[in-house]
């Protein structure tokens, strides 16, 4: 079973890094028409904030942003080594690390030392190399759709809807293509579809955006989240508080995929697939620790 890697990234803006979030690992097994969650392993597991997932395109390294002593860097955790490093050690904050297409370095959202929130890239030890987009800000999320080409959700500026916009690496501009948008872009492993959710009155529904054809897919099933990774087949896996659940375009309705009694799992704020689609990670709210 392969799975659509969510991109994913920080909550309304990186700047809202503050609470307290566990990542999980969760074996996936079985095919696409019946999926099969195994037992989370709570891979941070410290107090504190650990988020935005993603893994390396040989799914060995999981890339994601923790805040430790009020500071907020990338680091990285080796599936089968199961070690943590740290990746970049700036003054400033990463956030939202993924794997560049031309496999030679990350990229991230980073606040700059005023403010500013941009997509830079650094090498993969961690040494900034500069901003991929020298005028687009402010950055809250991006999705590579190839090494010239990137998606990236632009904040709203006086009371104004985020936007999708497709930006070009060579000529630094970008063209707005959405409006209303959420936090999860990202692409299709097969074929050159860009994922994104967009609000109406009645929720969020995720939307497939293929060259000028853009479709509505789904509706979410949580009128609160707007995090979701899609399959090779074009099925769709979101959460709703501790839940999973799983949607078949073919039949147009969710159904269980996993309902989770641990205190870390019962409110998943976002999901990542490895590109192999053996593991999901999954993020969760901490429980809030019990008074005396």
């Amino acid at each position: 079973m392969k799975l659509v890697a969510a991109a994913l990234l920080a909550l309304v803006s990186p700047l809202s890094a503050q609470g307290g979030m566990d990542i999980w690992l969760v074996p996936l097994t079985g095919t696409m028409r019946a999926p099969s969650v195994g037992t989370a392993v709570n891979v941070t597991n410290r107090p504190g904030y650990d988020n935005q997932p993603s893994f390396s395109p040989d799914g060995g390294t999981m890339y994601y942003t923790s805040q430790r002593d009020g500071q907020t860097d990338i680091y990285k955790y080796s599936v089968a080594g199961r070690t943590v490093t740290q990746v970049t050690k700036t003054p400033e904050s990463e956030y939202s690390a993924q794997r560049m297409p031309d496999g030679k370095g990350i990229s991230v959202i980073r606040v700059e030392r005023d403010s500013t929130q941009r997509l830079w890239s650094f090498t993969l030890d961690g040494t900034a190399i500069g901003p991929v987009l020298e005028s687009i800000k402010p950055v809250g999320y991006h999705a590579w759709l190839d090494t010239e080409t990137v998606f990236v959700y632009v904040l709203g500026s006086a009371g104004l809807p985020a936007t999708l916009q497709r930006a070009s690496v060579k000529s630094g501009t970008a063209t707005v293509v959405a409006s209303r948008i959420g936090r999860t872009i990202l692409r299709s492993t097969q074929g050159t579809a860009i994922y994104y959710a967009q609000r109406d009155t009645s929720g969020w529904w995720v939307h497939a955006l293929d060259g000028a054809r853009d479709q509505a897919v789904a509706r979410l099933p949580s009128a609160r989240d707007d995090f979701f990774a899609v399959t090779d087949d074009g099925d769709l896996i979101a959460a709703s508080g501790n839940q999973l659940l799983f949607y078949r375009r073919a039949e147009e309705k969710w159904i269980e995929l996993a309902t989770f009694s641990e205190p870390g799992l019962q409110h998943i704020t976002r999901i990542a697939i490895s590109p192999a689609g053996d593991y999901l990670a999954v993020v969760g709210d901490e429980p809030a620790p019990r008074r005396p």
